[in-house]
């Protein structure tokens, strides 16, 4: 029997992603994806009324409200989502025998550490969306046992908003670019993301819990533009100034990067953020 796997968030980057991959599965594992439109997970009864008709095994949460800088001053709409949101989530799982895989951030910690924090160190989130990802995290610990959250940095593909495609967008027009050197993370790329969390599914892998999971390596926001120019030969890098500091409305951590030595023993498959952001900038060229 095939595995049922829900996906929530699904016009989102990573549930687009997932998507894309599951056509290569299609033996094993059984997607249904939804969109915000299709299943609202702050919507209690909705949410109940869905998990019961359907009995999954999985529910992949992607759906999540992202805005950093909007959920300063909208951190009830931020909260809404990423921590009621995903109560009712887990509360639907426990019901019904699901095992939930949630994806979180680095921005539940405070950037202060200077060396990659592991799944044990302390949190202590800085700005609101840090903190509503911290308590959907909390939620899903006080609920249930079987869950695995994936903390991870810095997403990008070839869907939706993200800084590769502004990037390349904006290389592509041939614009001066100043970018920040002021924060260190790990740009992930939603593909490398989504291997693991496939590989998680197909093993039925029991150990669960808290996990990190970030390509290999670490860069600034700099780093990663100059990263992305170098797939432009006609660009000249030095269009790229390095600015220590741009003002945000939300405070964001200076270093955020991942240990991620608990993920890396269940798959070996990773690749450096240098290979997979070219891979990701060749796809986005082709399709331009």
């Amino acid at each position: 029997m095939k595995t049922k796997i829900l996906v929530t968030g699904a016009s989102g980057q990573l549930g687009k992603t997932i998507r894309e991959l599951s056509s290569l599965h299609k033996e094993e594992l059984r997607f249904i994806f939804t969109t915000k439109d299709e299943l609202d997970i702050t919507e209690k009864q909705k949410v109940q009324d869905y998990f019961s008709k359907n009995k999954f095994d999985y529910c992949i949460n992607c759906a999540a409200y992202t805005n950093v800088d909007e959920a300063e001053h909208d951190s009830k709409s931020a909260f809404k989502v990423n921590a009621e949101g995903v109560k009712q989530l887990a509360i639907a799982c426990k019901d019904t025998n699901t095992i939930l895989i949630h994806i979180s951030t680095d921005y539940v910690f405070d950037g202060t550490k200077n060396k990659p924090y592991t799944e044990e160190d302390e949190t202590n989130p800085i700005n609101e969306y840090g903190k509503s990802k911290l308590l959907g995290e909390y939620y899903i610990q006080k609920i249930l046992h079987e869950y695995f959250i994936i903390r991870t940095s810095w997403l990008y593909s070839i869907y939706g908003k993200n800084f590769v495609k502004t990037i390349v967008n904006k290389i592509n027009r041939d614009v001066e670019l100043q970018i920040t050197t002021s924060q260190k993370g790990t740009p992930t790329s939603c593909r490398d993301l989504s291997l693991f969390i496939i590989h998680l599914l197909k093993t039925r892998h029991q150990d669960f819990g808290l996990y990190n999971f970030t390509a290999q390596g670490e860069a600034s926001w700099y780093d990663f533009a100059v990263q992305i120019s170098k797939s432009f030969p006609h660009y000249d890098s030095s269009n790229i100034s390095a600015v220590k500091e741009i003002i945000t409305k939300a405070n964001r951590p200076i270093y955020s990067v991942l240990n991620n030595f608990k993920s890396q023993k269940l798959f070996s498959k990773k690749t450096d953020w240098q290979s997979s952001t070219k891979e990701v900038v060749k796809k986005l060229n082709i399709s331009l």
